[in-house]
């Protein structure tokens, strides 16, 4: 007797990276969609975290050959493989990032290709974009060469370029490439805060009777988007028969009086080469870990048109850029976190253990 379709008896899902921000949205979305029976979320620590129909595995995608072996036992007999993992951290040693990123994606391409995955759905970024224009919306056809100082966006822009080779050599193969503005929840406050803000950043300093002016800075408009809604695009993507790239964000374009209005107050006109130079010199010293060259690839990322996105997945976003953006600053206040060891509100150790071992200088 043959094996019943996917359709018949549910898909199966692994999700590569499945307890950081948006893994642990999507897991929790997939569990409750009657078209998965079963979720499997890889990560390099598992979480205590019992989901319906949901099993957890530990695979590090910093290894060599033999997690590539066991990432193909583990997407053996899926239906799609949502591919998350991702590694900010350190940036003051880009040969790390570069060998779990780009490396790791390579070995989870061979294992998904080996094991005869019928779908493969990538996180790619707004980040793998060329630099462009903020007054007018790109579509996923503008060229996506990043910008090339930054460790994260000339990773993103590599992959684009591997992807293209994967998807000609395997046709049977349906790849999505999933390029979503920044995303944000309010559990993910604690995390986001370690990755780019640093210890030094009081939770109380995000209160808008503690911040009397927001910089007003030539290049500052950014597209945002909740990551519960980022999680209902990948199902989408998982469930429908879709392939290419799809521009994800929320609107209106995030500026400088939009975060002068969430935050009571006033914006001043900033020189951008200083603050260019506050942040590289932050960093430098090991007190901030985004790094300036990361600084310099978000002031020139272009906006994105998700017309795409809303007519083919069908795709809207619940949650507008503002109250996304409104929650995320609630949850700073608040030091929010959820019990998964990538989003935990508090590390072993606090802050004082995140100076001593090097800010920016460890993942």
């Amino acid at each position: 007797m043959s094996e019943p379709d996917a359709a018949s008896r549910g898909l199966r899902v692994v999700v590569v990276g499945a307890t950081g921000n948006v893994g642990s949205s999507l897991v929790q979305t997939l569990s409750q969609d009657s078209r998965v029976a079963s979720v499997l979320g890889l990560a390099r620590r598992l979480p205590d975290w019992p989901l319906d129909r949901t099993a957890w595995a530990r695979v590090d995608l910093s290894t060599g050959s033999v997690a590539e072996a066991d990432l193909t036992g583990y997407f053996r007999a899926a239906d799609a493989v949502v591919h998350l993992g991702w590694l900010m951290q350190p940036t003051h040693d880009p040969l790390t990032t570069w060998r779990t990123n780009v490396l790791g994606t390579v070995r989870v391409l061979n294992a998904v290709a080996a094991a005869g995955v019928p779908a493969l759905i990538h996180a790619s970024s707004v980040g793998a974009y060329s630099p462009g224009p903020k007054d007018r919306p790109v579509t996923e056809s503008y060229p996506t060469h990043g910008w090339p100082q930054a460790a994260y966006t000339r990773e993103k822009a590599y992959l684009e370029r591997v992807l293209d080779i994967f998807a000609r050599d395997h046709p049977r193969t349906r790849v999505v490439r999933m390029r979503p503005g920044f995303i944000f929840k309010r559990e993910s406050a604690m995390q986001q805060r370690r990755l780019f803000m640093g210890p030094l950043l009081p939770h109380r300093l995000v209160r808008s009777s503690l911040l009397p002016f927001v910089p007003d800075l030539p290049g500052l408009r950014l597209q945002v988007l909740h990551t519960s809604d980022a999680a209902d695009a990948y199902r989408q993507a998982v469930v429908r028969d879709v392939r290419g790239a799809f521009n994800v964000a929320a609107g209106p374009v995030v500026d400088a009086e939009m975060l002068a209005r969430i935050l009571g107050a006033r914006t001043v006109p900033v020189y951008r080469p200083l603050v260019r130079g506050a942040v590289a010199a932050a960093w430098h010293a090991r007190l901030l870990p985004a790094s300036p060259q990361l600084f310099d690839a978000m002031v020139r990322m272009p906006v994105m048109d998700t017309t795409r996105a809303m007519d083919e997945l069908g795709w809207s976003p619940r949650y507008t850029a503002e109250e996304t953006l409104t929650e995320f600053l609630h949850g700073l206040r608040e030091g929010a976190g959820m019990d998964t060891p990538t989003l935990t509100a508090r590390l072993p150790g606090g802050r004082l253990k995140e100076m001593a071992t090097g800010v920016g200088g460890r993942d």
